[in-house]
């Protein structure tokens, strides 16, 4: 169990938004917590959002761009 809330706590801050690993990005997809709109993420209120050290890293109404970066993905909030 440490080792999965280890995996919870691997966000790193970047210019303008975060990155988490590649592997659980896919979670949150697979989960539904996240969804595609277009070439841009949402996130699914419906579907429930695995916890995060950091609060709030996809707050409802948000829309996401990501960026593989290794086995790293880099998400930023989209400004509209």
């Amino acid at each position: 169990m440490a080792e999965q809330q280890e995996a919870f706590a691997d966000v790193e801050l970047v210019e303008g938004g975060f990155s988490i690993p590649e592997l659980k990005w896919r979670e949150l997809v697979f989960v539904g917590a996240l969804r595609a709109d277009g070439d841009l993420w949402v996130r699914d209120p419906s579907r429930p959002l695995p916890p995060f050290r950091v609060a709030d890293l996809f707050p409802e109404g948000s829309r996401f761009r990501a960026e593989r970066q290794g086995s790293r993905v880099v998400v930023r909030a989209e400004i509209t």
